[in-house]
């Protein structure tokens, strides 16, 4: 593959074979990069979501149980 690759000027290995590249495959690219972007959404919705419920259950706690010592 190296001596292929030898003989051939520098924007045929630099730029022509990256365009094929991504002409062919770009499809595929595209699909995995937009589940990878999903997923991190979805991992940060749920990551905010069990954030407040924390801070809600915590904030309900701390006042009912300063209402019962009254």
């Amino acid at each position: 593959m190296r001596e292929i690759f030898a003989g051939l000027p520098w924007w045929v290995k630099w730029v022509a074979v990256p365009v094929i590249a991504l002409v062919v495959f770009g499809g595929l690219i595209a699909t995995v990069v937009g589940f990878v972007i999903g997923l991190l959404f979805k991992v940060l919705v749920f990551v905010a979501l069990v954030g407040g419920l924390i801070y809600v259950v915590r904030k309900f706690m701390g006042t009912s149980s300063s209402r019962s010592d009254w």
